[in-house]
């Protein structure tokens, strides 16, 4: 399930490349910051090469983003990826990653779309564009209805208002770009990515009763060991 990953990790990079090179390169800077998991997105053909070279990287959990329709997921899957995640709601999707057993993670920005997600037995929901909807204090308000469901905000989402979202019962983890930017992976800048990976993690840490404070339901790759390690330096 989703919600194993998202025990062990509370901040899931979302990472866009335009080669299977970079990618594991980004994986590599990643782990080194701590962080296990990463979101690699379709939004450029390199997106499946990515995802299989990234997920021959030990203790690197790779999932698929911006996977729109069954055949992208059908390719992910084949790629190595672990998990799916949606801009949008799809019950194809969800019904399709369900009878395959992966993961999936879908956006849902409203009641109407939550409450479909519910009766395919989604428990836990992607939040996007967060902060174009409004951000922490719009998120907690939509959560009200809905106890019990998890939220996984990206969109806006950065060092800034990080712990803002993961001080929200309902979030177990937070998703963005903004610990692989651009920039970094353009000029081979591996060490800001690891920088700024380590950087996002000391903030979950920091926050009482977020993600980072709960048991790992999937450890594969010492998640919850790295954070420990960084509370302690």
């Amino acid at each position: 399930m989703i919600e194993d990953l998202l025990a062990g990790n509370p901040v899931i990079p979302v990472v866009v490349v335009d080669s299977a090179e970079d990618g594991r390169h980004v994986g590599e800077a990643l782990l080194e910051g701590g962080i296990s998991t990463a979101e690699v997105t379709f939004r450029t053909p390199a997106a499946e090469d990515a995802i299989r070279a990234m997920s021959r990287i030990p203790g690197l959990v790779v999932g698929a983003g911006t996977v729109i329709n069954v055949r992208q997921v059908d390719n992910a899957v084949a790629a190595g990826a672990r998990y799916v995640v949606s801009p949008g709601f799809s019950a194809d999707i969800v019904r399709h990653c369900t009878t395959r057993g992966i993961p999936v993670l879908p956006a849902c920005t409203d009641g109407s779309w939550i409450m479909a997600a519910l009766d395919l037995g989604v428990r836990t929901v992607k939040f996007f564009p967060a902060e174009v909807l409004g951000g922490a204090s719009a998120l907690a308000a939509l959560s009200a209805p809905f106890p019990g469901l998890g939220f996984v905000p990206t969109g806006g989402v950065g060092t800034a208002n990080l712990a803002d979202y993961l001080s929200l019962p309902c979030v177990p983890a937070c998703g963005g770009s903004w610990m692989v930017p651009a920039s970094a992976i353009r000029n081979g800048k591996w060490n800001e990515i690891t920088r700024l990976s380590r950087e996002a993690l000391v903030i979950a840490s920091s926050v009482c009763g977020n993600g980072a404070q709960k048991p790992a339901g999937l450890d594969a790759a010492g998640a919850v060991r790295r954070q420990s390690d960084l509370r302690h330096r």
